[in-house]
């Protein structure tokens, strides 16, 4: 199986398991994942009401980029990125795309 193909499906499973992790939590919302492997596009997407606010965001965004899983936004506590390194994702080649590419050198992941 081919990096890119194999980080698709790492990447889906783990987005998955933070949607349904999310989908537990006591705020009213609903969490759902968006994949989009022709473009290389994963979202997880919170939505719904909680009594009166209503929310629509987007707690992660994950690009694959080349053979580079890039973590585009990470609203989560312990970081998509700990998940994806858990799941068989290679350190080397998650670029948290979210922090400066001055400071990335710093954060044990890939520069680019």
């Amino acid at each position: 199986m081919d990096t890119r193909l194999k980080y698709q499906n790492m990447i889906k499973s783990v987005l998955q398991n933070q949607a349904d992790y999310r989908a537990t939590l006591p705020d009213g919302y609903t969490s759902q994942v968006i994949f989009d492997d022709e473009r290389g596009q994963y979202l997880v997407l919170d939505m719904g009401w909680n009594g009166d606010k209503y929310l629509h965001a987007t707690p992660i965004h994950i690009s694959l980029i080349g053979d580079k899983v890039w973590v585009q936004y990470d609203d989560t506590e312990e970081g998509v990125a700990t998940d994806l390194v858990q799941a068989g994702v290679s350190k080397e080649d998650i670029v948290l795309g979210f922090r400066h590419p001055k400071i990335r050198q710093h954060t044990g992941f890939a520069v680019a």
